[in-house]
């Protein structure tokens, strides 16, 4: 029997993490499995940020921008990029839109997660959403999703960032692109719900990846691109008019960095429910929920009952890749391009 018979009966062996997890959980009726906290040492090294002074870009009109190159310390970057990684639970999202009159299937090309409710709600100590000024519990129907609080592990970046930026954060997106083909087309984070220039921070993890923005005006003498190449550990607060002006994306990248995964974590606030909405919509969608699986080194579809860090034979495997979905998206490129740039779907970077 050739070997790679063989490999599809023989379970892989996992890679020793990176980090030690923790034995407290954040849990929650809406969360599929509970996430971890964020182990110790990570949380005593996260008490130097930013280890770089943020460098302002405000040399174009309307832009204005923080670059943190890093922004935690490269001693616990790969570390923290195995840990969300592994702990957090991604949605591989599918959503139809109408633009013409003509009904178009949308798969999003990475996987996605949300977490966080608008100002008008909070959660309460024992974790049920109740209104922000009466503090009551939150007449049925308020949503039509399920808001889930921030799990320990973000909130605990979400707190030192607000330190640091002087901005509060309602809302918690994470995208992870497995590869270079993974990406998200040009578009800004300018929905009203976000109100007035809204400032939001976008955290790096894992694969360097081109950041991209451009002008959204197309007159003759328009300020020119701009490239940021993001590596792991660095932060962007977008700031002021830029999203009002400027669009940013992630391209697909091909080459060896770009065989490696990426996270990206952006904290904004929502100011009314309609964001709370759209987040959920399309970021979690009616979607099958994944988990990484390190021994197959990569996102598998997750089933009640699987443990986290165990692997599936590869046999056992063909059923649940995300290979169908990546040749789908792939398919309606031009599409999710349309929806970026219309400012539909809410995305991070």
């Amino acid at each position: 029997m050739k070997r790679s018979t063989l490999d599809m009966f023989i379970k892989p062996a996992a890679k020793k993490p990176k980090y030690e997890a923790s034995l407290h959980k954040s849990n929650h009726v809406t969360y599929p499995f509970a996430v971890s906290h964020l182990p110790a040492p990570f949380t005593k090294q996260l008490g130097t940020v930013p280890v770089t002074e943020g460098k302002p870009i405000n040399d174009q009109p309307n832009l204005d921008l923080v670059y943190y190159q890093p922004y935690i310390p490269v001693s616990i970057q790969a570390g923290m990029f195995e840990f969300l990684r592994q702990e957090l639970f991604f949605y591989r999202v599918q959503y139809s839109i109408n633009r013409g009159g003509i009904q178009t299937q949308v798969n999003t090309p990475r996987f996605t997660t949300v977490f966080g409710v608008d100002a008008t709600s909070r959660f309460n100590d024992n974790g049920d959403l109740v209104d922000a000024k009466t503090n009551r519990p939150l007449l049925q129907g308020r949503y039509k999703c399920k808001p889930r609080p921030i799990p320990q592990c973000l909130n605990e970046l979400r707190k030192l960032i607000e330190s640091v930026v002087g901005e509060n954060y309602n809302f918690c997106l994470v995208n992870y692109y497995a590869d270079g083909s993974d990406s998200i087309a040009y578009h800004s984070d300018d929905e009203r719900f976000l109100g007035a220039d809204p400032a939001i921070a976008s955290l790096s993890l894992g694969a360097k990846r081109d950041f991209l923005l451009r002008h959204k005006t197309g007159s003759p003498g328009k300020p020119r691109q701009i490239k940021l190449p993001l590596g792991s550990g660095d932060m962007v607060l977008m700031r002021g008019k830029t999203q009002a002006n400027w669009l940013h994306s992630i391209p697909k990248r091909v080459g060896e960095e770009a065989k490696k995964g990426r996270i990206n974590i952006t904290f904004r606030k929502a100011l009314v429910k309609g964001g709370t909405d759209n987040y959920y919509m399309y970021n979690v969608g009616g979607g099958c929920v994944f988990r990484w699986d390190d021994g197959l080194r990569r996102m598998m579809l997750w089933r009640e009952g699987d443990v986290a860090g165990a692997s599936r034979t590869e046999a056992q495997a063909q059923g649940g890749t995300a290979g169908p979905l990546r040749a789908q998206a792939d398919e309606v490129a031009q599409a999710q391009s349309v929806v970026a740039l219309a400012g539909t779907p809410s995305s991070s970077v």
